[in-house]
């Protein structure tokens, strides 16, 4: 196929004035194929050559003002055209296929009930798998959708949709958008709707989760409405199009999509097992995330991809400061989870071969290819940092005005990195020019590091900096009490690098943390005495989001080599047994879980490492029989079932049906009891079977795959290497449960001659399947658990392949940057 270069649409945008899209879809043809027609009016502003993209099944006709065209000539996925200057009519008529891997048209059957359900996800350049179109975001037009569907299917789309006399469903034109936004999601979707500020609102799912999304629709419907009112109090521009609705679909790729009016979401974010208050803030901060997106995306879009942290960084950024501001009362501090999760995934992104500026040169993203490699923490999680840094630095009051210049200017138009530092600058004195050169063009984390000079009751604070990024940052200044509390005697503001050191009164601060509101975008460490209190004192330590800055500086310590990973276990223990905060507790667990435990130690330290996590969780568990914190106590049970190493207690709690005490068992945990249970060898297919009779939901088919695929048997490791690699029948959620089953740490003698065949496999997998299966083969087939030099060197030497597509090279890159790291940390 094809990429578009960033030249190609260059010159296309400049002949090219395109005014209105119709789309006429039939559903109504099968379950592996559609009808596509697409009726397309623009004007080329001069005589000259230039095509339209399509990646058809079949291609039926084309017609150029009336007249036919060559449909031998399509290419790829380009149709060429010779256009005269004026006025035209592209038609095109097509059938196209369905995906089964989360692009394009995904059709997807519930096994549940047996009803099936088409959406769009259109994203990047799978607009072409739907209807023909002159594929690339400045090329905005009005879109007007017809959709032919089966009896008893509902078509949703961007605009209200009708049905109309004939059965067909008709969707309203749209204002001006970009290819990649236009959505259709059909089905029997169960639907809760309601009305808010004079708008219809939505929120759909497949009829086999009503019950559940019936359970949330209250929480859901008033974040939704919150943040909706709180974005009218911020922006000056109302919300642009005529209804909101939120369908959550099955099989999604990304966590969320965007597409104006019809925000597309996985449908995990309809909970049908218990979940904690974090994971609702989550769900919580996508919505406001997506909605901030209607008007930064949506309303105002990126002219090209190097300029996607536009739209990322914002909508993380605002997703989780207008949740923050606007639901206070269900999620009190949305900047806890976001410091300890969200961040990390940030600074780990910044420290691969594969980093790259916030805002890359447009000469960095030549392609469409190149430019989906940057779908990564750089673009949303340390975008998101870098303006938060910015609005510590700016003031809000004049980040807001510049904002609202911003949509005010390009309303319903594309702008660039440079028109949204020019409209920031038109609202303040400040160089912001400086500030996004310093911070937007530049790679890399700086590490910031307190030291004292002084004596008696006068002292000096400095700030040693490494790295080159001017930072605004709050320091916290703690003094220990009799009782070995830390408390903070005062709070400065400091800019680095310093003019002049920062002074001091009183004794000696027992603790100096800089960045103690977690303001700026940076790695810290501390001087001797405050490490010492750190050590000692973290729990006693009053407020969440200084704990969350102090552990993401130990777990940058363990990742550096600058703290043993045994030692940062007994750390946790010493102090995660009395943390209150929940997403801390899951933060440190999940990162003591999954990176120090099966990677960070040896073999041989993996046993008492998993030993600690347990005591850790079994702590928490003692802490919780009052029933008061249900969430850490599933969070302590989670951790004690995924780091058993004898069956003996979670095959009693599956037996039982409960953990004494509570909770009882849901399928997520019943699930993941016998994922872990087939790990150790302690169950079978015939249980598998049983278990999967017991739930037989989409989520059951992908816990038996998981569970199939992690027995400790020859044959069930041939027969899940067989469904990843040797065929196309999996659907995208079906490939990453077996993946996810396939490697495990426990069985890596097991699996010690798959690893050499892992690569070939998974470039020949990308280049038949493309790059959504390919990034989901590097992200979860990969043998991460095979941690030598030996692997590490095959691994090198497969990323020489020029026959791998970007998306999995990427991936590869950064895992073999992972293992590479995980080799220093046990040497160290």
């Amino acid at each position: 196929m094809s990429v578009l270069t960033r030249d190609e649409a260059q010159t296309r945008a400049q002949l090219l004035d395109v005014q209105h899209y119709q789309v006429d879809l039939d559903l109504t043809t099968g379950d592996d194929l559609f009808h596509s027609r697409s009726h397309i009016r623009f004007t080329a502003r001069t005589a000259g050559d230039t095509f339209v993209e399509l990646k058809p099944e079949t291609l039926h006709s084309a017609l150029l003002d009336g007249e036919p065209l060559d449909t031998t000539t399509l290419e790829e996925n380009r149709l060429p055209l010779r256009l005269t200057e004026g006025e035209h009519v592209l038609q095109i008529s097509t059938t196209m296929r369905y995906s089964r891997t989360g692009e394009g048209m995904h059709r997807f059957t519930d096994p549940t009930d047996g009803e099936s359900y088409v959406y769009t996800q259109l994203f990047m350049e799978d607009v072409q798998r739907v209807f023909a179109a002159f594929d690339q975001p400045d090329l905005k037009a009005v879109f007007e959708l017809s959709v032919t569907a089966p009896e008893g299917w509902t078509v949703l789309a961007n605009g209200i949709t009708a049905q109309q006399p004939d059965g067909s469903w008709k969707a309203a034109p749209t204002p001006p958008l970009s290819t990649y936004f236009v959505c259709v999601a059909a089905g029997p979707w169960h639907s809760v709707r309601t009305e808010h500020a004079g708008l219809p609102f939505g929120i759909h799912c497949r009829r086999s989760l009503a019950p559940h999304l019936d359970a949330d629709a209250d929480e859901i419907l008033t974040v939704t409405k919150a943040c909706y009112d709180r974005f009218h109090e911020k922006f000056d521009e109302p919300y642009p199009f005529d209804s909101y609705d939120q369908a959550f679909v099955p099989e999604f790729n990304a966590g969320a999509m965007e597409n104006p009016g019809l925000v597309t979401f996985r449908d995990e974010f309809v909970f049908r097992s218990a979940v904690t208050v974090t994971e609702r803030q989550t769900r919580a901060m996508v919505i406001a995330h997506e909605m901030a997106h209607m008007w930064f995306g949506d309303l105002v879009t990126l002219r090209w991809w190097d300029d996607i942290w536009l739209n990322e960084s914002f909508a993380e950024y605002m997703g989780y400061q207008t949740v923050n501001e606007a639901c206070a009362d269900l999620f009190p501090d949305t900047w806890v989870d976001f410091g300890v999760t969200r961040k990390a995934w940030g600074y780990e992104a910044d420290q691969r071969p594969s980093t790259h500026p916030v805002a890359p040169d447009p000469e960095a993203v030549p392609d469409t290819a190149s430019a989906l490699l940057n779908f990564d923490g750089i673009s949303y999680a340390k975008g998101a940092s870098a303006l938060r840094q910015l609005v510590t630095w700016l003031g809000e009051e004049d980040f807001l005005a510049g904002i609202n210049i911003h949509f005010k200017r390009h309303r319903f138009g594309n702008a660039t990195l440079a028109d949204f530092i020019d409209n920031l600058a038109a609202a303040t004195d400040r160089d912001v020019h400086g500030w996004a050169e310093q911070w937007l063009r530049t790679t890399g984390v700086d590490t910031l590091t307190p030291r004292l000079e002084g004596e008696g009751t006068r002292w000096q604070l400095h700030v040693d900096r490494t790295g080159s990024r001017p930072h605004r940052v709050e320091a916290g200044v703690y003094d220990r009490q009799p009782d070995g509390e830390l408390t903070r005697r005062e709070r400065l503001f400091l800019d680095v690098p310093q003019q002049t050191p920062a002074e001091l009164t009183g004794p000696r601060p027992a603790l100096v943390v800089l960045n103690d509101g977690d303001l700026t975008y940076a790695k810290l460490r501390f001087d001797e005495a405050s490490e010492e209190s750190v050590l000692r004192g973290l729990s006693r330590i009053p407020d969440p989001l200084t704990r969350a800055v102090i552990w993401n500086a130990m777990r940058d310590m363990v990742r550096d080599g600058d703290l043993a990973p045994a030692d940062y276990l007994e750390f946790a223990l010493a102090h995660l047994t009395e943390e209150t905060e929940l997403a801390l507790v899951q933060g440190v667990l999940s990162f003591a879980r999954t990176q120090i435990a099966d990677r960070y130690v040896t073999e041989d330290e993996r046993p008492a490492a998993l030993s600690t996590i347990r005591q850790i969780a079994r702590a928490l568990l003692r802490r919780t029989e009052d029933g008061e914190a249900p969430g850490l106590r599933l969070t302590a049970v989670r951790t004690l079932i995924d780091s058993a190493t004898t069956p003996d207690q979670i095959a009693s709690w599956l037996d039982e049906g409960t953990v004494h005490g509570g909770p009882e068992l849901d399928p997520e945990l019943r699930w993941r009891i016998l994922a872990r249970l087939a790990v150790l060898g302690a169950t079978d297919e015939t249980t598998i079977a049983a278990e999967l009779e017991r739930d037989t939901s989409a989520t059951g088919q992908e816990g038996a795959a998981r569970c199939r695929a992690s027995l400790p048997d020859p044959e069930a490791k041939a027969a899940a290497w067989s469904a990843l690699f040797d065929s196309d029948d999996l659907s995208n959620y079906l490939f990453t449960a077996t993946a996810q089953g396939f490697w495990q740490p426990e069985q890596t003698a097991l699996l010690s001659a798959y690893v050499p065949r892992f690569y070939e496999a998974a470039v020949a997998l990308g280049d038949r399947r493309g790059p959504a299966m390919a990034e989901a083969a590097g992200r979860y087939a990969f043998p991460s658990y095979a941690i030598d030099p030996e692997s590490l060197s095959l691994g090198e030497r497969h990323l020489n392949d020029d026959t791998m597509i970007p998306a999995l090279h990427r991936k590869l890159v950064d895992q073999l940057d992972d293992l590479r790291r995980a080799l220093r940390v046990r040497e160290a």
